[in-house]
């Protein structure tokens, strides 16, 4: 069966596989290639997969959905990280964040540098009426 788990920014993973894991709202599952078709939001936590040439890969996603239609599993989520290996996965996810909490500070300083050149134009017009 074909696995692609798609963020809105990038296609994730995009191959054959053997069987896929994940976590419903409800528990863990796992789909295999005859399963019937199925669809399901997912939680916060791993998708593993098995392919059939090169074994067990592991991922790490937000919440999402996803939806087995024939031979098709298409999982669409707000961010997921790939690691070789659950040791690697953690390291991947650890780089994210610290990446993401990297890129909300600096959004946080532009806002801030935003907002008192607002401040200032507006107490100078104040001022100069």
């Amino acid at each position: 069966m074909r696995l692609r788990v798609l963020t809105p920014s990038e296609v994730v993973v995009d191959e054959e596989v053997e069987k896929v894991s994940a976590e419903a709202p409800n528990g863990s599952f796992t789909l295999l290639p005859r399963h019937i078709d199925f669809a399901t939001a997912l939680v916060p936590g791993l998708l593993t997969f098995r392919s059939k040439d090169s074994g067990e890969h592991y991922l790490a996603i937000d919440e999402g959905i996803l939806v087995k239609r024939q031979a098709e599993v298409r999982v669409s989520t707000r961010d997921a990280v790939r690691g070789p290996s659950l040791e690697g996965l953690r390291e991947a996810v650890r780089e994210r964040f610290h990446q993401l909490d990297e890129d909300e500070r600096q959004a946080r300083t532009a806002l801030a540098k935003l907002e008192l050149g607002f401040a200032r134009r507006y107490l100078e017009l104040v001022r100069g009426h």
